[in-house]
């Protein structure tokens, strides 16, 4: 027999228990009883919870049975009780009593079963096949960043609590009048609704800081089952006029139910929620004073987190950028809280049952398009029950949902009138991979500075012109400055093999800015493909996966995901502000490692992206003036992406575009006093272009996320106070 209690929590005069248990064989049965200290049965209420995650690991296969379990007893303070779990003819029994629950909430204790939770038999056969699949050095990796997040990282439950609202600021919202209070419609659909849970929602509605709104429920459940919603319904009704309830006596779908709730509302604008979830008191506060701060916003959106079933921890938080258009095709980042102005709403119709399953995704999609103005909230507003342990459901189970993901995200390219060839899943269920249909097969120009290194040169365009897809290629070589024959030689035999390649000489100092804009200016190509000498390609698509974004009228530039030769990450997105200017997103992650709610392999905007590999339109080159040429050696690159910005155009990272990035062999370090006074010159340059960002923070980035890493960890609060961005003294 093996067993796992995953949770325990005390709420008020009862213990609540989730966890699993089998045997040796997937038929086997494990029995559960609870006893007193003196041996006495307990009565107990237990639920049955299917988790296929415990029958994958043991039994190599998901059966459809229950191996989880949800146990409540009573519990009176300082008793002792035993809960007793039995299975082929082995029997566990565990204590519990307050003491030994307190001391497992503990941080320390927290921290040791982490360790133990790293030691269990599912993590040894999740390491062994990821061993398998990538090799064991990346194991060790992977292992070295799990053991480094048991310091490292906070205790999100503790985090959250120092940063919310004080009472005091709490009153203070409840006795401030905003100039504009606009009447927030909640709309509830409810189907088969636990009581409890829709108590504790409707309850955090009314302790809402900010009064005017209301809540309108549309009960979907069959005739007969709801009657406790009706039930809680009227009992809030007759307390408050502000509640509005429509009992429908059938289920419409979670479109159709949430159209009827959204028939219900009169006000201003309308905030969508879930029946079961709950809301933090300042959540409506926030919404209505961003919209008097942004008076032309017509959607706004949280951050949100996650709450256990039974109310009592919060964990998982996601703290979103701005509005990111890429990465809300590649994910439904949004989610909650959602709001939306009655007018837009109106305007682009409610809620559609052909996407029922993702019909969020789908009004969001469409909300979205047509917003003037589209405002983030960086604050979490969201509480969205959910198990914390379980992988209980079948991904497999809800793939219905994830086909209406993949049909939303497509009728939206058909909308917008971007060419799309395929929606598909991509690295997890819920996160999807398009592909872009390529337009008239233009020249793309790959521009490449080179000096000496032929080697490295000789295999980067040999792995484009033997191993790439894409065969509409140019090659323009600038050699800069190079000192060994034989590299002059290398480029007369490679110009006679290959007549696509053409090599330019730049006879100046080096200025990686000066060298670049030279070379393009012999580029015949519509794009631009900036490379190192020092890429090779892994991704045989790479051209097409840069120029399906790179063709669309409002990107400027694209950037693919580049790799150590270890496969670690070595670019996956720019933030600028990472380590005081600007810093590359998760270096050092293994390709196969899950980052930061996988953003990694999601395609996204983001503020730069790095000219190792970096695609531009050659119009929108010459446009902004190429790059800056006062930034000889460091930040160029960004400083050109946030011209592109600028021009109003989206700079976008493309993960499926993949190369090998074998690092700076060709310039060398910045080892001398002169070169460090050059790129101190070179920051400070950049900070008097750009200094907004720098003050402000990076719109594609979270305040709450740490400046210091590049792994999108909580912001320390000891050393970045939350809603000060970094502010670098040049």
């Amino acid at each position: 027999m093996k067993y796992k209690v995953d949770v325990v929590r005390i709420r008020e005069n009862s213990i609540q228990l989730n966890g699993w248990a089998i045997g040796r064989t997937p038929e086997s049965k494990a029995e559960f009883s609870v006893l007193d200290a003196e041996k006495n049965p307990v009565d107990f209420r237990y639920v049955a919870t299917r988790r296929d995650d415990v029958s994958q690991i043991y039994y190599k296969a998901v059966h459809d049975r229950d191996y989880g379990f949800d146990i409540q007893f009573p519990y009176s303070r300082g008793a002792d009780y035993w809960l007793v779990i039995t299975c082929d003819g082995k029997t566990a029994r565990i204590k519990y009593n307050e003491e030994l629950i307190e001391k497992r909430s503990s941080v320390a204790h927290k921290r040791l079963e982490k360790i133990h939770d790293l030691m269990n038999m599912e993590t040894v056969h999740v390491a062994v096949e990821f061993g398998k699949k990538h090799g064991i050095k990346a194991l060790l990796l992977k292992s070295r960043h799990k053991l480094q997040g048991l310091d490292n990282d906070y205790d999100y439950g503790e985090w959250y609590k120092l940063t919310q609202p004080t009472e005091e600021a709490l009153a203070t919202q409840r006795e401030t009048v905003l100039s504009y209070q606009p009447l927030l419609s909640i709309v509830i659909p409810a189907y088969k609704t636990p009581e409890k849970y829709l108590r504790e929602m409707l309850d955090s509605i009314l302790a809402q800081t900010y009064k005017n709104w209301e809540v309108c429920v549309a009960n979907g459940s069959p005739a007969g089952e709801g009657k406790i919603v009706d039930k809680v319904l009227q009992q809030y009704r007759a307390a408050d006029a502000r509640f509005k309830y429509r009992e429908l006596g059938e289920n419409l779908g979670i479109s159709g139910n949430t159209n009827a709730a959204i028939e219900l509302a009169s006000g201003d604008f309308i905030v969508l929620a879930d029946h079961d979830d709950t809301l933090p008191e300042h959540a409506l506060f926030e919404v209505a004073a961003a919209v008097n701060d942004h008076p032309g916003c017509d959607v706004l959106y949280s951050d949100e987190d996650k709450l256990d079933m039974d109310g009592g921890a919060l964990f998982d938080p996601h703290f979103k950028p701005d509005f990111n258009p890429d990465l809300l095709t590649s994910v439904n980042y949004i989610c909650h809280l959602f709001v939306v102005k009655r007018e837009l709403l109106e305007q682009v119709g409610g809620f559609c049952n052909a996407f029922d399953g993702a019909q969020d995704y789908d009004f969001i999609l469409r909300c979205t398009e047509a917003a003037k103005q589209i405002h983030h909230i960086p604050k979490v507003l969201y509480h969205w029950r959910c198990h914390q342990n379980s992988t209980a459901s079948n991904p497999e189970s809800k793939l219905y949902a994830f086909e209406a993901g993949a049909r939303a995200i497509m009728a939206h390219y058909e909308r917008c009138g971007i060419p799309a060839v395929k929606v598909e899943k991509g690295v997890d269920y819920g996160i999807y991979h398009t592909t872009f249909q390529i337009q008239k097969d233009p020249l793309v120009s790959v521009v490449i500075p080179n000096k000496d290194h032929t080697q490295d040169l000789d295999l980067c365009m040999r792995s484009l012109i033997d191993r790439a897809t894409y065969r509409n290629l140019e090659f323009v070589i600038i050699e800069n400055n190079s000192t060994e024959p034989e590299t002059f030689a290398y480029y007369e035999a490679i110009q006679k093999e290959f007549p696509q390649v053409r090599v330019v000489r730049w006879e100046r100092e080096f200025n990686y800015s000066a060298i670049n804009n030279f070379g393009a200016g012999f580029a015949k190509g519509d794009y631009l493909l900036f490379l190192n000498n020092d890429t090779e390609l892994i991704a045989p698509n790479l051209i097409e996966e840069m120029l399906g974004f790179c063709q669309r009228a409002d990107v400027g530039a694209v950037g693919a995901r580049l790799l150590y030769q270890d496969d670690t990450i070595q670019h996956a997105g720019v933030v600028v502000g990472f380590g005081g200017i600007a810093g590359h997103t998760f270096i050092g992650l293994h390709e196969a490692e899950n980052s930061y709610f996988h953003r990694a392999m999601c395609a996204q905007d983001y503020s730069a992206v790095t000219a190792a590999c970096m695609m531009t339109k050659a119009e929108a080159f010459r446009q902004v003036g190429g790059f800056t040429e006062e930034l000889a050696i460091a930040f160029n690159d960004i400083d050109y992406c946030m011209k592109m910005r600028q021009a109003g155009l989206l700079v976008v990272y493309a993960p499926y575009a993949v190369m090998h990035h074998y690092e700076s062999k060709s310039r060398g370090l910045e080892d001398t006093p002169e070169k460090v006074a050059r790129f101190n010159r070179e920051i400070a340059i950049f900070a008097r272009r750009w200094p907004d960002i720098l003050q402000n923070g990076d719109p594609y980035y979270n305040p709450n996320l740490t400046l210091r890493k590049s792994n999108f960890a909580l912001r320390d609060l000891l050393k970045e106070k939350i809603g000060e961005p970094y502010r670098l003294e040049v």
